[in-house]
């Protein structure tokens, strides 16, 4: 027994011994690894742990201005108070509830933005609220493979209409502020509030930033217009910053820097100049570590307003045509209300027939079911009509050109009737007529016969009753080549405006001799206003098609003074083809004559101008169809120009759709005459500038 003992107290300071060698075996491991770690590594590690990481975000500035040819103000910005929100990366739904619930205490949430709130906005507050009581309503065991965004939404699911009734008044302004505040980008400004912010709100806030994580009390801005509605369909408009850029050019705005909810222009003169009107972003940059916390902000680059616009738009003669067009509108109505019921628009452009400025253009649209009259200039981009007569001029240059007509033409004006076709005359029987008087008294019968010879029919006097000597593949060749000729003039083609949008107008389809004829007087094909402004302005400067456009010149932005500064580019004067047509002076004699000398069809109104004008007048049978049934309507045109031997201004006048009506109000003249009784007093007495310019034209 006692030798027993003696052997186990002599193997136990060996266990020990091994135990402690063991020991040191393996401190000796950890210390060799340490030392490994800060020898070799340490400095490796060390700047993992210092690593910082550089974020630029671009901060939008407020758009270029839009002003007149006279630099008067039409688009501004108005500053407004603005509260906004720039999260730091990795900021969680938490930290936004926090700020939320802070910033509900300093601001109130405008009552529209609280009834927007969808159920799941609620929902997602009452989780964050009672996070661990929802949990239990679907439990892991019920998770299956789910993923977690699934499981998330079903644990939504399980939130009752019990649940959201406990949600008070105060914490739906809560839900409505982080809604708001979820929409941000990590380091990048959302828009809190920036309507209605009242003084005491914005200072408020400002004085408790340093509690409100990510939220700034800053100026935003929104566009204004300070003569209402004078071409406001043209400005266009731009998107807010809850649509932010379109969908469906969200790829075509992110690679040229924007964000997206950054307001950009949406339609009319604010879409097509976007890149001018947009300025230079102010670009911030952060410096945060790894864990997203800021640790440094700078300014890299200082942001710049946007460019200033200057429009060829006169806006003191815009308001007087804007005027003038909307009264003889609704003299028109109030004349004759039954004859004129389907009568709702009147549209007019006035620019400079030798560079292309538009220096008026309106569009007056009556409203029937809210009895109001509205500003939508846009129509005459947009509305495409038959012109009736106006187009002759082309006609007859086209004629010239084919040679199936020389200069002195002449041709008995009397009904022709093609063979089961109804008879065709001009307004009344004019008897022998050449170019001159064909233009002057406006006679429909030597447009037919230009039209004839164009598809291979030469016969004069035209054997009524007979068929027509033309081949359907000759017709067809005549549409066309009519057709090009209009063309050259802008009918039926792109005018080259700078704008998003306009209607080519219609082309018929059905090559018939009778279509073919009612094309050479305007009464098949359909052209817009300013198409019809370009083809007056291409005859009265002798043949140069110009491009119209509302862009005068572009402005940089002047920031120590209220007024425009430096010029950063002009718009040039582009011709966009030359009319390759001999005795256009012979038109424009034509056309003198049907303003001033006796027979004229527009005399009664301009032969006793001293600015000497000449156009053409118009009108086209345009049938509307309601519930089945066919009702005759009338579209009155008119074009013209002036001084005629030294052409300033050009106009083209368009109102569809009045009643076939003895005594007809004759609207479209009263309108051109106005017009250009305006623009000369105007001239006169020094309140229109001089749309002349010295600038370099394109060819």
């Amino acid at each position: 027994m006692e030798r027993r003992k003696r052997k186990k107290r002599e193997q136990l300071p060996f266990r020990v011994n091994i135990l402690f060698f063991i020991i040191f075996l393996l401190f000796s491991v950890l210390i060799l690894q340490l030392g490994i770690v800060q020898i070799l590594n340490g400095e490796d590690f060390q700047k993992e742990i210092e690593r910082t990481i550089e974020d630029t975000t671009k901060i939008p500035v407020p758009r270029g201005l839009i002003y007149d040819r006279n630099y008067n103000v039409i688009v501004d910005n108005q500053p407004v108070y603005s509260i906004t929100y720039t999260p730091a990366k990795g900021t969680q739904a938490e930290e936004r509830l926090e700020v939320a619930e802070k910033l509900a205490k300093l601001i109130d949430m405008d009552e529209e933005a609280i009834e927007k709130l969808s159920e799941r906005n609620l929902k997602e507050y009452w989780y964050l609220k009672n996070k661990k009581k929802a949990d239990k309503r679907f439990p892991p065991e019920e998770h299956g493979d789910l993923s977690n965004a699934e499981v998330y939404n079903e644990t939504l699911e399980r939130i009752t209409e019990e649940d959201l009734q406990s949600i008070t008044e105060d914490e739906l302004e809560v839900i409505a502020i982080k809604k708001e505040l979820d929409k941000a980008y990590a380091l990048t400004p959302q828009i809190v509030k920036n309507e209605n912010v009242t003084p005491e709100e914005f200072a408020r806030v400002a004085e408790n930033l340093d509690d409100l994580p990510g939220i700034n009390a800053t100026t935003d801005w929104n566009r204004t217009y300070p003569h209402g509605e004078t071409i406001r369909s043209l400005l266009g408009s731009i998107t807010t910053q809850e649509e932010g850029i379109p969908a469906e050019k969200e790829q075509y705005y992110l690679t040229r820097g924007y964000s997206r909810n950054d307001r950009v222009g949406k339609s009319g003169l604010e879409e097509y100049y976007e890149d001018l009107l947009r300025g230079r972003k102010e670009q911030i940059q952060y410096t945060t570590t790894k864990n997203g916390k800021v640790i440094d902000v700078e300014t890299v680059v200082k942001g710049e307003r946007g460019k200033d616009l200057v429009l060829t738009i006169d806006l003191e003669f815009q308001k007087e045509v804007d005027k003038i067009v909307r009264e003889e509108l609704k003299t028109a109505i109030q004349k004759f209300p039954y004859q004129n019921r389907y009568l709702t628009d009147a549209l007019a452009v006035v620019l400079n027939p030798n560079t292309g400025e538009v220096l008026a253009v309106s569009g007056q649209h009556f409203d029937r079911e809210d009895n109001e009259y509205r500003n939508e200039a846009f129509r005459v981009l947009y509305d495409a009509h038959r012109p009736g007569s106006t187009i002759k001029g082309a006609t007859v240059l086209s004629g010239y050109e084919s040679g199936v007509i020389s200069p002195g033409q002449v041709f008995q004006d009397r009904t022709i009737q093609i063979a089961g076709t109804p008879p065709k005359s001009s307004w009344r029987t004019l008897g022998a007529v050449n170019d001159y008087d064909a233009l002057r008294m406006s006679s429909n019968v030597y447009m037919f016969y230009i039209a004839l010879r164009m598809g291979g029919d030469y016969r004069h006097p035209y054997p009524n009753g007979s068929p027509v000597n033309i081949s359907r593949i000759q017709l067809q060749e005549g549409f066309q080549k009519m057709r090009n000729y209009f063309h050259q003039f802008g009918l039926g083609t792109e005018t080259g405006i700078d704008f998003p949008y306009e209607e080519l107008g219609y082309v018929g389809n059905d090559p018939l001799a009778g279509n073919l004829l009612d094309l050479a007087i305007g009464q098949y094909d359909t052209y817009t206003t300013m198409q019809l402004a370009q083809y007056v302005s291409t005859i009265a400067n002798g043949g140069y098609r110009i491009e119209p456009h509302f862009l005068k010149e572009v402005r940089t932005p002047d920031p120590e003074n209220d007024g425009v500064g430096p010029i950063y580019k002009t718009k040039d004067t582009k011709v966009l083809n030359r009319i390759e047509m001999d005795h256009i002076e012979r038109v424009q004699e034509g056309f003198r004559r049907a303003f001033q000398s006796p027979g004229g069809t527009a005399s009664s109104f301009f032969s006793n101008k001293d600015y000497n004008p000449a156009g053409k007048t118009g009108t086209a049978q345009n049938e509307i169809w309601e519930n089945g049934v066919k009702i005759d309507t009338q579209n009155l045109t008119l074009v013209g120009y002036a001084p005629f031997d030294d052409p300033e201004v050009a106009f083209a006048i368009v109102v569809p759709h009045l009643g076939n009506v003895t005594g007809q109000h004759p609207i479209s003249n009263r309108i051109g005459e106005r017009i250009l009784d305006t623009y000369f007093e105007l001239k006169e007495k020094g309140s229109i500038s001089d749309s002349e310019e010295e600038e370099d034209t394109e060819e």
